[in-house]
């Protein structure tokens, strides 16, 4: 599915602006929608001078935090492969741990809310040479009163990658590199920067002037923002958090990330932000995208997914300063201008369902009040009440079966029970006890307390 030139025209547009605003030597983007990249641009030169190379959507830089993503997805192949339970805790394993770190869980360590400090003590690791575990492991503190609180932490992560590479005896990077990049075709993202790499620089705030930025090996802190990637292997990366790979996570575990977890409480502000499993859960309205933001010295980067329709958006330049916070949802924003008709998710078929989308889809009662069931990418349904409202998705769990991801029916099942009769006689839906038919509390569905002999009157 392409874009019309126009809105291509708009988004080129909507980045060059970008770009001059916020004086990034070089910036880069793509926007992919229902399994396609549709749009990718770039910007600038990468050595901010003129005469230097040209930025290009191949461009690779640092992507700083948006390597949690990453790790976050290994350590839950780890619990998917029964060699640790979120809740257990990292020290049954990390024996070396003090006991007030060793006690706190994988659960924990995922979203935020361990306790733990943001960064390790000694110097900054961001600008230093990266330390090896040993190292780290007494540079680790915790505060009790942050215990259960959003509280960002890199050195949990750098925890995480360490209990990945423990459990499965490869390095983290290995276990990354093997288990996730490869099946997801992500062949540009790296542990170094490559030939052709954007250096990082900071761009002075009162002058056009320019300081380079070191780059070194993060070491221990790997795990918590260490790789390289360009905007193409990121919008892989988005295509994943919203269609799935079997062969990296169950479609189950995958939406379980998304879940918001806690609430980045910030005095003086709405909510806007949670963390799930590894993710940043960023609410916009109606409209919840997920993702993360990454930073390194002379680097910001971000991926933002719109995992319901199918589409997000990957950024990243060559900035310590970056380019600001609303320019993922304002190239979002551009691309909606599209027709409906053309962004409109392709239909479900019978293979993606393992039921003919005739017989569910459409309209369904609970009691006299009207729903939509409508079939969604992979097998998946949406539920929700007849001319708008927020409704529960379903994700196939059997034969005939799939259970809820969110809302009211989150973690309940829902069934489709048939009859004899033939197809003269639809199927009926048991949804946690609750029943759905075809017509207005149809006798013929087994109605939980018997419907009026005298039928509707």
């Amino acid at each position: 599915m392409s874009l019309p030139d126009t809105v291509r025209d708009l988004l080129d547009a909507e980045l060059v602006a970008a770009q001059g605003s916020s004086r990034c030597p070089s910036i880069a983007a793509a926007l992919f929608r229902q399994g396609d990249v549709v749009w990718s641009g770039a910007c600038g030169r990468v050595t901010g001078r003129p005469g230097g190379a040209l930025a290009t959507p191949d461009t690779a830089y640092r992507i700083g935090s948006i390597t949690k993503i990453l790790t976050a997805i290994g350590v839950l192949q780890q619990v998917a492969a029964g060699r640790v339970s979120l809740d257990d805790p990292v020290g049954r394993v990390l024996t070396e741990l003090p006991p007030e770190i060793g006690s706190v869980t994988a659960r924990a360590l995922l979203t935020h809310g361990s306790g733990l400090l943001a960064e390790p003590v000694g110097p900054w690791w961001e600008r230093s040479l990266g330390r090896r575990w040993e190292q780290l492991v007494p540079q680790l503190r915790r505060n009790d009163d942050l215990i259960g609180r959003f509280h960002y932490s890199n050195t949990g992560f750098a925890i995480l990658g360490e209990l990945t590479a423990r459990l499965d005896g490869r390095s983290w990077w290995d276990r990354v590199r093997d288990d996730i990049l490869l099946p997801l075709d992500m062949d540009r993202t790296t542990y170094d920067a490559g030939p052709g790499s954007a250096p990082g620089l900071a761009v002075h705030p009162d002058a056009d002037l320019l300081h380079a930025e070191p780059a070194h090996d993060s070491g221990a802190m790997a795990p918590a923002g260490q790789l390289w990637s360009t905007v193409g292997d990121l919008a892989r990366l988005g295509m994943f958090l919203a269609d799935g790979a079997h062969d990296v996570l169950d479609d189950t575990v995958r939406h379980r990330m998304q879940v918001p977890a806690l609430v980045d409480d910030v005095p003086g502000r709405s909510w806007s932000r949670a963390y799930g499993f590894g993710l940043d859960v960023i609410a916009r309205g109606a409209v919840r995208y997920v993702g993360h933001g990454g930073s390194m010295p002379g680097f910001v980067g971000a991926v933002r997914v719109d995992a319901r329709r199918g589409v997000g958006i990957a950024v990243l330049c060559n900035s310590t300063a970056g380019f600001g916070d609303t320019l993922a949802t304002s190239l979002l924003d551009v691309a909606d201008q599209v027709p409906s008709t053309q962004a409109a998710a392709a239909p479900a078929t019978p293979a993606d369902t393992g039921t003919a989308a005739e017989d569910i889809e459409g309209r369904w009662y609970w009691g006299p009040r009207p729903y939509r069931l409508r079939a969604l990418r992979g097998g998946e349904l949406e539920l929700a009440p007849d001319g708008g409202g927020r409704g529960s998705r379903f994700v196939p769990s059997g034969p005939d079966t799939w259970t809820g991801l969110d809302e009211y029916f989150a973690g309940e099942r829902l069934r489709v029970l048939r009859r004899d009769a033939g197809p003269s006689h639809p199927p009926y839906l048991d949804l946690g006890t609750f029943r759905f038919t075809r017509a207005p509390y149809d006798p013929d569905c087994d109605i939980p307390g018997g419907t009026d002999p005298a039928g509707w009157h």
